[in-house]
């Protein structure tokens, strides 16, 4: 079993499975990020001293970004919910629980949901504090160098990774802006496509079909 900064990479049939599905959709960068995410998480988990299931942290890392995925991505979901389900379905023939196929869901369908996440299952927790470290550096001290180090010389971030994520949460989100209202992807389309004017939760309840 493969070991980067002290934490193994499940090895399971269904690992392996997601490992294989993963890699020949995503991107060099999604893919390494994906991996980052789950690393990360895993390493906040045992900081934090958390009970986790690795394995469907893995799924759940694996699969938050597929939902930005031409093929896999939508015209009226959230990229979150695309990848989310996209997970569920893929899960059910390996014989998982609800409960399980649900946290998985709920740990890539909340990912981009600041503050609720750490609240939830260790599973839904620990993809978004993955998510926060790879993309935000949230907690970043609280990660020795050795382990920051250990995790990006396995997954390189490359030159650019900052950029380049962003262009590729963009290219995922251009064609339906209207599903950022409400979560932090806003502010990618504010910052990529010009002349976007994002929904303002005040104007819609005041221009509702409501006399008052």
């Amino acid at each position: 079993m493969n070991s980067i900064a002290g934490i193994k990479i499940p090895d399971s049939t269904l690992a392996r499975a997601t490992t294989e599905y993963i890699r020949d959709i995503e991107s060099d960068l999604l893919y390494h990020h994906s991996r980052r995410v789950f690393l990360f998480g895993a390493l906040s988990g045992q900081r934090r001293q958390l009970a986790y299931d690795p394995e469907l942290l893995y799924v759940g890392a694996m699969f938050h970004d597929l939902g930005l995925v031409e093929g896999y991505r939508s015209d009226d979901e959230r990229f979150e919910v695309d990848g989310a389900n996209a997970a569920a379905a893929f899960l059910k023939p390996y014989g998982l629980s609800d409960d399980d196929i649900e946290q998985v869901w709920l740990s890539i369908a909340l990912h981009t949901t600041p503050g609720v996440p750490k609240h939830l299952r260790p599973t839904v927790a620990l993809v978004t504090a993955g998510v926060e470290m790879d993309v935000l550096g949230m907690d970043y001290a609280a990660f020795p160098a050795a382990q920051r180090d250990a995790v990006v010389h396995a997954h390189p971030r490359g030159e650019g990774f900052k950029e380049c994520i962003i262009c590729a949460f963009a290219n995922g989100l251009r064609h339906r802006p209207q599903t950022t209202f409400g979560n932090v992807k806003t502010d990618v389309l504010v910052d990529q496509e010009p002349g976007f004017k994002p929904m303002n939760f005040v104007e819609v309840i005041r221009t509702s079909p409501w006399h008052s």
